[in-house]
Parts: structure tokens; sequence; C-alpha cells
């Protein structure tokens, strides 16, 4: 089994930088993409961006393209979402996942952390 722990949230102030971390424990995260999601009380869970082990294969959603970069280190078993130029609509809580393939809908990622809360302030 696979478990995920995220890090890194807090509150800022638009237009600040984050950097979220999340950390596994187990055997198997080298095998896996990773991706980071967010959700707001009372909407859908919304891809953010994907890593495959190797790296060769990163995407990001429209909403946080070119803003937030994806990366990863098999040997640490940590990925990290660096978020910058932050705006109060980012505010969320922040979740990273492990998938067996290529996936951006939440229902195909097999393992999740506990999420870490984000807020931007004006």
């Amino acid at each position: 089994q696979m478990r995920l722990v995220e890090s890194g949230g807090g509150v800022v102030q638009a237009g600040d930088s984050l950097r979220l971390s999340c950390v596994a424990s187990g055997r198997t995260f080298g095998n896996y993409y990773m991706g980071w999601f967010r959700q707001v009380t009372g909407k859908e869970r919304e891809f953010l961006a994907y890593i495959s082990w190797s790296t060769t294969n990163i995407y990001y959603a429209d909403s946080v393209k070119g803003r937030f970069t994806i990366s990863r280190d098999n040997a640490k078993n940590t990925v990290w979402l660096q978020m910058n130029s932050l705006k109060s609509e980012d505010t969320a809580v922040y979740y990273c996942a492990a998938a067996l393939d290529v996936a951006t809908l939440p229902s195909l990622y097999d393992y999740w952390g506990q999420g870490t809360q984000v807020t931007v302030s004006s």
C-alpha cells in the first residue's frame, strides 16, 4: 500500500508563491504517475497537473499552465507543486495522488493524500 502526505499549504497574499510537497511511503512510488488536484467545498475535484515516473510526460490544466510547475524525485519519494503568481481563485484544498497510468480524472487515481489548505488573500 502507498500512503501520501501533503505539506506546505498556508495563507499567502495574491501574487505570492508557494511550494507544496507530497511524500510517499511504500515500495511502489516510482511505478506511478503522480498528480496534483484541488477542491473547493461544493465543487468537483479539479485536476491540476501530472508527471510520469521518468518525468518525460508532464501535463498541466489550462487554469494553471504557466504558473504552476510539477516535479518529482523518485529517490526521495517526493513530488512537488511550485505555485507562482497565486490568485484568490487558487484558494482550495490541494491533494496529491498516484495512478498506474496517465490520467486526469480523479476516479483513475489509486491513492490520495489528506490534503493541505491553500488560502490566497487579496
